[in-house]
Formats: C-alpha cells, structure tokens, sequence
C-alpha cells in the first residue's frame, strides 16, 4: 500500500486542492475570515519538509480547518489538521 501511495504521490501536482474548496477559500480569505492559503503553505513546509499531496478546506460548526496531506522525506504520509483562522496545529497523524 505504502508503495501505491509514493507512486501516486509522484504522478500528482505539487498540491491538490479538493473541488469547491478553492472558491470558498479564496471568499472565505477575501472576506478575512482565514490566513491566506500561501502562509499556512509556508509554516507546514518549514516544519515538515516533503511533498504536498492534497489540501482540503473544511468548514465545521464554529471553525474552519485545513487538511494538509504530505509525504515526508522518509517516504512517510502524514495528515495536519491546522486551524485556518491562526494557522494553529490542531492535529497530526501518520496515514498508514
């Protein structure tokens, strides 16, 4: 499996971001409700180094949440949940 997700992981851009998510993120940003997607791009690099698999936005009751996919330098692939409002690190787990 891990094998599967390294060779798709070369054959993807340099980062996805899910459908739809891209419009609210730009209004949600335009309205200045969320970080701009460039500086929370910028803190997940510096602190995890590796290639960018996917982005998602997620909107929930009280609070918005990017999910930040990546395949770090070990070929590992991790999953970030970073609050889009201070680009606080909510979560991290390794994906088997």
């Amino acid at each position: 499996m891990k094998r599967i997700v390294i060779a798709l992981a070369l054959l993807l851009p340099l980062w996805v971001v899910a459908d739809g998510d891209h419009e609210r993120a730009k209004a949600l940003f335009e309205s200045g409700e969320i970080l701009p997607l460039e500086e929370i791009l910028k803190n997940v690099r510096a602190e995890y180094p590796g290639r960018l698999l996917e982005i998602k936005l997620e909107q929930k009751k009280k609070s918005v949440i990017y999910e930040v996919e990546l395949l770090d330098e070990q070929g590992k692939v991790w999953e970030l949940k970073l609050d889009a409002v201070t680009g606080e690190l909510l979560k991290r787990e390794q994906d088997d």
